[in-house]
This record gives structure tokens, C-alpha cells and sequence, in this order.
């Protein structure tokens, strides 16, 4: 900056009527006047973030200290005021679970206490795709008296924390939220992370915010509970990450597919704490935590996931629609010329073998103009970027690489062969 601009802002902080010129000024000297008055003052500061990401059996075992402990993280020993939100397919599958997490309460009274008893909330999509469920948590908030050194909890799957999260973000600019990740998708990705958010308009996480937890609590018992499409869908997320940063774990998750399959539990804890750890390393030392560029590796396979999702009308699963993602990304790699022909092959046995799908016929039905609808897919991910189009694809097991244009021709040829491929599996059986 200009010392003569530095000086007349600083004259014009003490004595605002002398920096100004004369009214009387001419044209050109006005211009010139008007530009040495030009002052830029550049705000910075960093905020250090950090949380803790707890793996534990028995969250609300009245053993288990861990929940108290995270509340009294910066040493405030006081009775710390909690508003709780429970998925309702966690609460059906847990029928008990109301109960046992009010009784944790009652036995540690004196560290904790439930505002009122534990609201169970939609869990999926349908708790994202209407903003009444925020609002009423926002309410809730407000009627209850639940400041910003109180606790929003909530526990299920990704959805919920993602709607739930939204709310404890926006309502006093922010409450202290907890997650308790009830699924394998959000134990190993969705649930470490720093992102929330709602559908709008037929546009998935449209509103949302950055906000990262106060912690992040991954009760393995909680898995044991879930439907078997739900409990492998989530593995698709393992597999991501897996392709995009780490051949070893690649290699490893296919020498085990038939355990994780089985839901052996060392494998399955291993896989969440695994993928977790991946994920948590990119939003850590990824350069962009916030999402301010344009670069999403983590949303390798996710600009047709999306789409797909919306497609069905969410009658595929996030983690589905990602394995199908996935296979079709691999495939054009290859026919990019990116990912050594062959590797795909490895990639479609891997979810295969985990009972996953590789192909829908939603990705061919086309739109009243004719074009494939999965293709505006494209747009609206480019569209969430900023203006940018920058997708993630593969130059080998383990190694994600950016590009910036994506040929429909291509993305429709990499389809077909899915399709052929699973006609043919089809077939055979």
C-alpha cells in the first residue's frame, strides 16, 4: 500500500473532515485525487480447529465415560445442558435406546442433563429434502434455552447429522454439536467430517454450512443394528477413498471382501477406522478443508452419484449410488487413457463381490429433449464447484488425478459397458 494512503487513513481515523479533498477540485485532479485516497486494509487471522474422532462399544453403557469426558473437553466441571436427536431408524431398530440413553443421564446427573427427552427425527433423504425439520430443531433450540455452550447431539446416519448439524450451525451462529454416526457410510466418511447441509429444490446439500464438529463419537455397536443393503452400501465410501489415496488399503479391502461381507467384526472396524482416517487426513492436510477451490477428491465418483440419487427419487442409496459412480469413473479412466486397462476390472470384482451394483437404468433414460438426464449431472456438480469443472479420476489404485473437461460421448460409452457388463453377469446366473 501507498505510504500517502496508509497516512491519510490514519489522519482520517483521528480527524475524518481532513483527509477529504476540496469540492472545487478539477476533473482530472478528482480522478487522481479519488485514487490516492484508495485504502485497502487486509484483515487476517487463523482459527485453529480441532475435534476428537472416539471409536467405542456401548456409547450409553453408564460405564463408559467417554460422552461425559467430551463434554468437559476445555475442563469446565459443571452440568452440561444436552438436546438430543435420534434417528427414527435407529430408534426402531433400538427400541431400548430412549430409555438406556436417559438412564446414562440419570447416573451421571451432576455432569449432564437432557433439556427434554430424546426427539426421534426422519432418517434418510426425507429428513433433507424439506427445511420444516431444521426449523423445528431451530425452535426447539430457541424455546429450550440451548446456548452456545450447550450441546445439539445427534444420532444416525449421515442424513440426520447432516440436517441436525445444519441446525446447531445456524442457530446462535453456532451450538456445540456432537455426532454420533450410527451407519457405516457416516462412521468411515460423511460423519468425521466438517460439512452439513439440506437438499433444496431437487438439488442435493444446496444449503448448507462448514462446520466442524465439537466431536465425533462412532459407537460399533450402533452397526450392529442395520439392514444388510445399508451396512454394505457404506463400504462403497471405504472404497473411494481407498482409490484415490491408498493402494495398500485397496489391496487389503479386496483380500477381505468375503469377511466384510460377512460383517466379520475386526474386519468391518478396521475398514471404518481405516477409511475414516483417510478421509479425516485429506480434510486435514488437503490444502482446502473448507471447500474454497475447486478440487473435491473426496468426491470421486459423486458428480453422477448425485444425479442418480435424485433420479430415483433416492430409491438409491447414497453409498449405491457411489459404487455405481465409482465403476463409471474407473471405466473412464481407462478410456482416457488415465488408468492402465485392466485396473477397472479389479475395481467392478472389488463392489461386485461386496454385493454392490455397477449399473442402473436410470443412468440411460433421457431427458424430453433427448439427452441422457444423468449428463446434467455434470453441470450441476460444476455448478457446486464455483464455476469450475474439476473431477476427480484415477491414474492408478491409489492415485486420484484432477481434470477439467469430462466427454459426454465417453461418459455414455463408460456406461454401456456397465451395462453390458452386468447383462452379462445377469445372464450367466
Amino acid at each position: 500500500m501507498h505510504t500517502n494512503s496508509v497516512s491519510l487513513f490514519e489522519d482520517a481515523l483521528s480527524n475524518p473532515t481532513a483527509a477529504f479533498p476540496s469540492q472545487h477540485l478539477r476533473a482530472e485532479d478528482e480522478v487522481s485525487e479519488n485514487t490516492r485516497l484508495t485504502s485497502i486494509q487486509w484483515q487476517r487471522f487463523s482459527v485453529p480447529f480441532e475435534y476428537p474422532v472416539a471409536f467405542t462399544h456401548g456409547l450409553f453403557r453408564q460405564q463408559n465415560p467417554l460422552l461425559v469426558e467430551m463434554l468437559s473437553l476445555h475442563k469446565e466441571e459443571k452440568q452440561h445442558r444436552c438436546l438430543i436427536y435420534i434417528d427414527d431408524g435407529v430408534a426402531t431398530a433400538q427400541p431400548d435406546l430412549v430409555e438406556r440413553i436417559q438412564n446414562y443421564f440419570k447416573a451421571h446427573a451432576s455432569r449432564m442433563k437432557l433439556v427434554e427427552p430424546p426427539q426421534v427425527v426422519p432418517g434418510g433423504e426425507q429428513i433433507k429434502i424439506c427445511p420444516s425439520q431444521v426449523i423445528a430443531a431451530q425452535k426447539a433450540i430457541h424455546r429450550l434455552g440451548v446456548d452456545r455452550h450447550s450441546y445439539v447431539i445427534a444420532i444416525g446416519g449421515g442424513a440426520v447429522l447432516d440436517a441436525i448439524g445444519f441446525a446447531a450451525a445456524t442457530a446462535h451462529r453456532g451450538v456445540r454439536h456432537i455426532r454420533v454416526p450410527s451407519t457405516v457410510l457416516s462412521q468411515n466418511d460423511s460423519g468425521v467430517g466438517v460439512k452439513n447441509g439440506i437438499n433444496f429444490n431437487g438439488v442435493k446439500n444446496f444449503m448448507g454450512t462448514f462446520a466442524p464438529p465439537w466431536a465425533v463419537l462412532n459407537d460399533l455397536t450402533l452397526l450392529e443394528s442395520l439392514d444388510r443393503r445399508e451396512r454394505i452400501a457404506g463400504i462403497a465410501e471405504a472404497v473411494k477413498v481407498a482409490l484415490i489415496r491408498d493402494k495398500a488399503f485397496f489391496d487389503w479391502l479386496e483380500a477381505n471382501v468375503e469377511k466384510l461381507k460377512a460383517f466379520d467384526p475386526e474386519a468391518e472396524e478396521t475398514m471404518i477406522r481405516r477409511g475414516a482416517a483417510l478421509h479425516m487426513r485429506q480434510i486435514a492436510h488437503g490444502g482446502d478443508p473448507f471447500e474454497q477451490g475447486s478440487g473435491r477428491p473426496l468426491d470421486f465418483g459423486h458428480w453422477s452419484a448425485h444425479k442418480l440419487e435424485a433420479l430415483t427419487g433416492h430409491e438409491v442409496h447414497h453409498g449405491e449410488a457411489v459404487a455405481i459412480g465409482i465403476a463409471l469413473d474407473a471405466r473412464y479412466s481407462v478410456l482416457a487413457g488415465l488408468l492402465p486397462p485392466g485396473e477397472e476390472l479389479r475395481i467392478v470384482e472389488l463392489l461386485e463381490g461386496l454385493g454392490l451394483r455397477i449399473f442402473h437404468p436410470q443412468l440411460i433414460e433421457p431427458t424430453s429433449e433427448g439427452e441422457p438426464a444423468i449428463l446434467a449431472g455434470l453441470r450441476e456438480f460444476q455448478e457446486h464447484l464455483g464455476g469450475e469443472l474439476t473431477v476427480t479420476l484415477l491414474s492408478g489404485i491409489g492415485q486420484g488425478i484432477e481434470v477439467n473437461t469430462i466427454d459426454d460421448k465417453r461418459v455414455m460409452e463408460s456406461i454401456a459397458w456397465l451395462q453390458a457388463r452386468e447383462d452379462s453377469d445377469a445372464t450367466a446366473q
